[in-house]
Protein backbone atom coordinates (compact mmCIF):
# COMPACT_ATOMS: atom_id res chain seq x y z
CA UNK A 1 0.00 0.00 0.00
CA UNK A 2 1.25 3.58 -0.98
CA UNK A 3 0.55 5.05 2.54
CA UNK A 4 3.02 2.28 4.31
CA UNK A 5 6.15 3.36 4.94
CA UNK A 6 9.26 1.23 4.43
CA UNK A 7 9.63 -1.24 7.13
CA UNK A 8 13.05 -3.24 8.32
CA UNK A 9 11.59 -4.80 11.10
CA UNK A 10 8.21 -6.58 11.77
CA UNK A 11 6.82 -6.94 15.90
CA UNK A 12 4.86 -9.60 16.24
CA UNK A 13 2.86 -10.43 18.90
CA UNK A 14 3.51 -13.89 19.88
CA UNK A 15 -0.18 -15.09 21.71
CA UNK A 16 -3.51 -14.41 19.06
CA UNK A 17 -1.48 -12.93 15.96
CA UNK A 18 0.88 -15.65 15.71
CA UNK A 19 0.00 -18.76 17.80
CA UNK A 20 -4.01 -19.84 17.67
CA UNK A 21 -4.57 -21.06 21.33
CA UNK A 22 -8.14 -21.02 21.13
CA UNK A 23 -9.21 -20.12 24.70
CA UNK A 24 -6.35 -21.34 26.29
CA UNK A 25 -5.76 -18.35 28.15
CA UNK A 26 -9.02 -18.02 29.02
CA UNK A 27 -8.66 -21.40 30.48
CA UNK A 28 -5.64 -20.67 32.13
CA UNK A 29 -6.43 -17.47 34.11
CA UNK A 30 -9.70 -19.18 34.96
CA UNK A 31 -7.94 -21.74 36.56
CA UNK A 32 -5.29 -19.84 38.00
CA UNK A 33 -7.74 -16.67 39.55
CA UNK A 34 -9.43 -19.92 40.96
CA UNK A 35 -7.10 -20.76 43.26
CA UNK A 36 -7.52 -17.67 44.76
CA UNK A 37 -11.25 -18.36 45.68
CA UNK A 38 -12.47 -16.53 42.34
CA UNK A 39 -14.47 -18.98 41.01
CA UNK A 40 -17.34 -19.08 38.30
CA UNK A 41 -21.07 -18.26 38.71
CA UNK A 42 -19.94 -15.31 41.15
CA UNK A 43 -20.27 -11.59 40.46
CA UNK A 44 -16.06 -11.41 41.34
CA UNK A 45 -15.24 -13.81 38.70
CA UNK A 46 -17.62 -12.10 36.03
CA UNK A 47 -15.85 -9.33 36.99
CA UNK A 48 -12.44 -10.88 36.68
CA UNK A 49 -12.96 -12.35 33.24
CA UNK A 50 -14.03 -9.02 32.27
CA UNK A 51 -10.74 -7.66 32.75
CA UNK A 52 -9.10 -10.55 31.30
CA UNK A 53 -10.68 -10.00 28.16
CA UNK A 54 -9.53 -6.77 28.10
CA UNK A 55 -5.73 -7.28 29.03
CA UNK A 56 -4.94 -8.58 25.43
CA UNK A 57 -1.38 -8.15 24.78
CA UNK A 58 -0.61 -7.93 28.57
CA UNK A 59 2.08 -9.71 30.66
CA UNK A 60 -0.23 -12.20 32.81
CA UNK A 61 1.75 -11.09 35.52
CA UNK A 62 0.41 -7.52 35.39
CA UNK A 63 -3.32 -8.62 34.71
CA UNK A 64 -2.92 -10.52 38.06
CA UNK A 65 -1.64 -7.60 39.63
CA UNK A 66 -4.79 -5.77 38.45
CA UNK A 67 -7.06 -8.61 38.97
CA UNK A 68 -5.92 -8.44 42.78
CA UNK A 69 -4.19 -4.97 43.26
CA UNK A 70 -4.92 -4.82 47.12
CA UNK A 71 -3.13 -7.92 47.59
CA UNK A 72 0.68 -8.24 45.52
CA UNK A 73 0.84 -11.89 47.58
CA UNK A 74 -2.22 -12.74 46.12
CA UNK A 75 -1.65 -11.50 42.62
CA UNK A 76 1.95 -12.76 43.05
CA UNK A 77 0.12 -16.45 43.95
CA UNK A 78 -2.27 -16.31 41.10
CA UNK A 79 0.25 -15.64 38.47
CA UNK A 80 2.41 -18.52 39.59
CA UNK A 81 -0.47 -20.33 39.29
CA UNK A 82 -1.33 -19.54 35.74
CA UNK A 83 1.94 -20.80 34.52
CA UNK A 84 1.40 -24.16 36.08
CA UNK A 85 -2.35 -23.84 34.67
CA UNK A 86 -1.41 -22.71 31.26
CA UNK A 87 1.62 -25.23 30.55
CA UNK A 88 -1.41 -27.66 32.59
CA UNK A 89 -4.22 -26.79 29.47
CA UNK A 90 -1.81 -26.61 26.56
CA UNK A 91 -1.05 -30.57 27.39
CA UNK A 92 -4.59 -31.09 27.53
CA UNK A 93 -5.92 -29.48 24.39
CA UNK A 94 -2.99 -28.23 22.25
CA UNK A 95 -2.01 -25.08 20.42
CA UNK A 96 -1.67 -24.15 16.98
CA UNK A 97 -0.12 -21.80 14.45
CA UNK A 98 -2.45 -19.30 12.97
CA UNK A 99 -2.90 -20.49 9.36
CA UNK A 100 -1.03 -18.84 6.40
CA UNK A 101 1.43 -17.65 9.71
CA UNK A 102 4.07 -19.49 8.35
CA UNK A 103 3.76 -18.41 4.77
CA UNK A 104 3.70 -14.91 5.56
CA UNK A 105 6.87 -15.24 7.93
CA UNK A 106 8.65 -17.06 5.28
CA UNK A 107 8.10 -13.78 2.14
CA UNK A 108 8.91 -11.56 5.24
CA UNK A 109 12.28 -13.30 5.98
CA UNK A 110 12.48 -13.35 1.84
CA UNK A 111 12.14 -9.60 1.16
CA UNK A 112 14.99 -9.37 4.14
CA UNK A 113 12.80 -7.66 6.85
CA UNK A 114 13.54 -9.07 10.04
CA UNK A 115 11.00 -10.69 12.56
CA UNK A 116 10.91 -10.45 16.23
CA UNK A 117 8.27 -12.38 18.33
CA UNK A 118 7.12 -10.29 21.37
CA UNK A 119 6.00 -12.06 24.28
CA UNK A 120 4.09 -11.34 28.00
CA UNK A 121 4.83 -14.73 28.82
CA UNK A 122 7.59 -15.68 31.30
CA UNK A 123 10.57 -17.26 29.60
CA UNK A 124 9.89 -20.48 30.29
CA UNK A 125 6.40 -20.18 28.97
CA UNK A 126 7.61 -18.97 25.97
CA UNK A 127 10.35 -21.87 25.23
CA UNK A 128 6.92 -24.03 25.65
CA UNK A 129 5.13 -22.39 22.68
CA UNK A 130 8.39 -22.24 20.55
CA UNK A 131 9.14 -26.08 21.69
CA UNK A 132 5.77 -27.47 20.59
CA UNK A 133 5.58 -25.03 17.37
CA UNK A 134 9.00 -25.06 16.27
CA UNK A 135 8.68 -21.46 14.93
CA UNK A 136 12.21 -19.75 16.38
CA UNK A 137 13.89 -20.37 13.25
CA UNK A 138 11.29 -17.98 11.60
CA UNK A 139 12.33 -15.45 13.74
CA UNK A 140 15.78 -12.95 13.92
CA UNK A 141 14.77 -12.51 17.87
CA UNK A 142 12.04 -13.74 20.39
CA UNK A 143 11.71 -11.43 23.81
CA UNK A 144 9.74 -12.34 26.58
CA UNK A 145 8.82 -10.70 30.22
CA UNK A 146 12.46 -11.69 31.24
CA UNK A 147 13.55 -9.08 28.51
CA UNK A 148 12.08 -6.24 29.18
CA UNK A 149 12.19 -4.28 31.95
CA UNK A 150 8.18 -3.82 31.18
CA UNK A 151 5.55 -5.22 28.52
CA UNK A 152 3.34 -3.67 26.45
CA UNK A 153 1.79 -1.04 26.30
CA UNK A 154 4.99 -0.21 27.16
CA UNK A 155 7.42 0.74 24.27
CA UNK A 156 10.05 -1.59 25.68
CA UNK A 157 9.76 -4.68 23.73
CA UNK A 158 9.50 -2.38 20.26
CA UNK A 159 12.44 -0.65 21.40
CA UNK A 160 14.15 -3.52 23.04
CA UNK A 161 13.65 -5.34 19.43
CA UNK A 162 15.00 -2.54 17.44
CA UNK A 163 18.34 -1.78 19.42
CA UNK A 164 19.29 -5.65 19.22
CA UNK A 165 18.76 -5.78 15.79
CA UNK A 166 20.31 -3.18 14.96
CA UNK A 167 17.69 -1.29 13.13
CA UNK A 168 18.34 2.65 12.32
CA UNK A 169 14.96 3.81 12.37
CA UNK A 170 12.20 3.11 14.89
CA UNK A 171 10.08 4.53 11.98
CA UNK A 172 10.95 2.02 10.38
CA UNK A 173 8.92 -0.66 12.58
CA UNK A 174 6.42 -2.44 12.03
CA UNK A 175 4.21 -3.47 14.91
CA UNK A 176 1.09 -6.16 14.20
CA UNK A 177 -1.13 -7.58 17.36
CA UNK A 178 -4.79 -8.18 17.78
CA UNK A 179 -4.93 -6.15 21.02
CA UNK A 180 -4.84 -2.63 21.82
CA UNK A 181 -2.38 -2.77 24.14
CA UNK A 182 0.55 -4.16 21.49
CA UNK A 183 -0.71 -1.57 19.16
CA UNK A 184 -0.38 1.73 21.89
CA UNK A 185 3.39 -0.20 22.58
CA UNK A 186 4.23 0.37 19.06
CA UNK A 187 2.47 3.59 18.77
CA UNK A 188 4.34 4.96 22.85
CA UNK A 189 7.55 3.31 20.75
CA UNK A 190 7.46 5.71 17.47
CA UNK A 191 6.29 2.90 15.38
CA UNK A 192 4.69 4.61 11.99
CA UNK A 193 3.18 0.93 10.75
CA UNK A 194 0.27 -0.23 13.51
CA UNK A 195 -1.03 -3.10 12.10
CA UNK A 196 -4.44 -4.51 14.15
CA UNK A 197 -5.42 -8.16 13.60
CA UNK A 198 -9.32 -8.10 13.79
CA UNK A 199 -10.08 -11.44 14.09
CA UNK A 200 -12.65 -11.35 16.83
CA UNK A 201 -11.45 -8.20 18.26
CA UNK A 202 -13.17 -4.91 17.29
CA UNK A 203 -11.78 -2.86 14.63
CA UNK A 204 -13.00 0.04 16.21
CA UNK A 205 -11.15 -0.03 19.74
CA UNK A 206 -8.01 -0.79 17.39
CA UNK A 207 -8.12 2.03 15.72
CA UNK A 208 -8.64 3.89 18.61
CA UNK A 209 -5.33 2.66 20.09
CA UNK A 210 -3.53 4.23 17.13
CA UNK A 211 -3.67 0.76 14.54
CA UNK A 212 -2.81 2.48 10.74
CA UNK A 213 -3.78 -0.79 9.33
CA UNK A 214 -6.38 -3.38 9.67
CA UNK A 215 -5.98 -7.02 8.64
CA UNK A 216 -7.73 -10.03 9.25
CA UNK A 217 -5.04 -12.40 9.72
CA UNK A 218 -1.02 -12.01 9.80
CA UNK A 219 -1.27 -14.13 6.61
CA UNK A 220 -2.46 -10.91 4.97
CA UNK A 221 0.97 -9.05 6.30
CA UNK A 222 3.39 -9.43 3.46
CA UNK A 223 0.87 -7.63 1.05
CA UNK A 224 0.60 -5.05 3.07
CA UNK A 225 3.88 -4.28 3.27
CA UNK A 226 5.63 -2.51 1.09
Amino acid sequence: MSDTSPVSLVCCDLAGTIVSDGSILERAFSEAIATQGVVPGTAAYARSMVVVDRSGGLPPRDVMRALFVENDAQAQAAYLSFERSYRAVVDRFGITIVPGALDALAKLSGSHVKVCFVSGFSGSVSRLVFDRLGISRHTDLTLCLDDTPRGCPWPDPVLTAVIRLGIGDVAEVAVVGDSENVITAGRRAGACTLVGVTGSRSAQRLRAAGATHLIKSIAELPGLLP
